[in-house]
């Protein structure tokens, strides 16, 4: 498989160079294949469907082909993924993608943990180690920190903005020991991950250590969430007659999107063949990706703080690969989008409990918001016309080509829950009046001592760190 850079068609990389560099120095460009080849119809019409690991193995190898031996690919599978997503049936017309039962509690994990073992495949005949950068805004570093946490010619530094996540994310964050560790920066996410870029772009720094990413800007964490798209969809396509009377539904995957990486491999899913009809980008106040759709117009802007702090990105770095897969008129028809602001992530979380049941985090309860607005009237009243005003929290004024299936009840919404809803207890409890449950993992990070080091938002005071303390 070769690789480009979303910023110049004419680079052609391998796997290996993508993934170890994670981004192109040269350019500042993301890498993206230059195909999705389309998983075998066997695969994708097995019955009942098939395992996740299954699916892992044979929409990762295409993509790593004459880099990676067959028996190696499974190893680094059977490695990576000693858990598996859970579809969970949520009502007549929804289904909850449970993402939250790895190490950390975050969808994360699936990325993480493949990319991880991946660079250090690469990276076994180096002398030198591999410095791992990574700008998180919740969850990432977390996942990032355990999956790499005693990885072999991997060393990692997380950066994440100090009081902006919340109490147990941070707990996460900076207990780490050993090739790990994270500075807590006076600053934004969005802060956050310029001091990351600018490291990846500085030639001095490059000539000194040797950089990656793993942020979703990295192809290997992108590639792997891709695997839960489609066993998602495959599970419900086949339960969906007998569970919902609904033959060959049309499925709208509804994404918690911030940086946006998540929804770009359910792009790849699709890509691939994976029987999904259309998404649903849902959003908190950091609107960026809605209003483009809205207006055409994309503005980064600078991140404001929310419940759903995972998503306070104000300048999402996988715009560039949408923009680069698709021009805006495909993006209107293939996404719906929408956002919310805490006092609408507060009563979603509270709608949820109360209607169903079930127990969600701040960033799940905008995606069952947004679906349940969506089927239930929502896109009926844009196809009739009606425009809402898209600065205020709710749908967004464009209609995809799925609209109809919605309309017409022949759809079904698959809302991705992307962390337990424990890793937010104050939050939920305020909204349900009840302690969400506490996984025994989590339980054990609280007892650990922190050892974050504080970092100003400075590139210089962070690259002079960088070089006294990694070179």
């Amino acid at each position: 498989m070769i690789y480009t850079d979303t910023r110049d068609s004419s680079v052609q990389v391998d796997f290996k160079t993508a993934v170890m560099n994670g981004m192109n120095q040269k350019t500042g460009g993301l890498y993206i294949p230059t195909s999705f080849p389309k998983i075998d119809s066997s695969l994708l019409y097995k019955d009942p469907a098939p395992s996740f690991r299954d699916i892992a193995f044979n929409m990762a190898k295409p993509y790593v082909e004459g880099e990676i031996p067959d028996v190696d690919l499974a190893a680094i599978i059977q490695d990576a993924y000693p858990f598996s997503p859970k579809v969970a049936p949520l009502d007549h017309t929804s289904y909850i993608l449970e993402l939250f039962h790895g190490p950390t509690c975050a969808f994360k994990d699936f990325g993480a943990r493949f990319m991880a073992r991946t660079m250090s495949y690469f990276n076994r005949n180096e002398d030198s180690l591999l410095h791992i950068l990574v700008a998180t805004s919740g969850d990432t570093g977390s996942a990032v920190g355990s999956a790499f946490h005693g990885v072999p010619g991997l060393d990692v530094t997380i950066l994440y903005p100090d009081g902006k996540i919340s109490p147990l994310q941070e707990k996460q964050l900076s207990t780490f020991t050993g090739n790990v560790r994270a500075l807590k920066v006076k600053g934004t996410f969005d802060d956050c991950q310029k001091l990351v870029k600018t490291a990846f772009t500085d030639t001095e720094l490059r000539g000194k250590l040797r950089l990656s990413s793993a942020n979703s800007i990295n192809i290997a964490r992108l590639l792997p969430q891709s695997f839960y798209y489609m066993y998602a969809a495959l599970i419900v396509r086949n339960r969906a007659a007998l569970q919902n009377k609904i033959t060959d539904p049309a499925i709208i995957m509804v994404v918690p999107s911030g940086n946006f990486g998540n929804l770009t491999s359910g792009l790849i899913a699709r890509e691939m063949g994976g029987p999904i009809e259309g998404f649903v980008a849902a959003t908190n106040t950091n609107k960026t990706i809605p209003d483009w759709i809205a207006t055409g117009d994309y503005n980064a802007r600078p991140s404001v703080e929310t419940y759903a702090n995972a998503m306070d990105v104000g300048a999402p770095s996988n715009y560039e690969r949408i923009k680069a897969m698709y021009s805006l008129d495909e993006v209107r028809k293939l996404f719906g989008s929408y956002w919310l602001d805490n006092d609408g992530i507060m009563k979603a979380i509270e709608d949820c409990h109360r209607m169903t049941g079930y127990i969600i985090d701040p960033h799940g309860a905008i995606g069952y918001k947004a679906w349940k607005d969506i089927y239930n009237g929502g896109m009926e009243k844009l196809i009739a016309g009606e425009k809402p005003d898209f600065n205020l929290p709710g749908i967004t004024p464009n209609i995809p080509d799925w609209a109809n299936k919605v309309t017409d009840k022949k759809a079904v919404g698959v809302i991705l829950e992307t962390a337990s809803p424990a890793k937010f207890g104050s939050i939920v409890t305020q909204a349900i009046g009840r302690e969400p449950p506490m996984p025994d993992r989590l339980e054990e990070v609280l007892r650990l001592p922190d050892h974050a080091i504080p970092m100003e938002n400075d590139y210089k005071k962070f690259k002079d760190w960088l070089i006294g303390n990694l070179e």
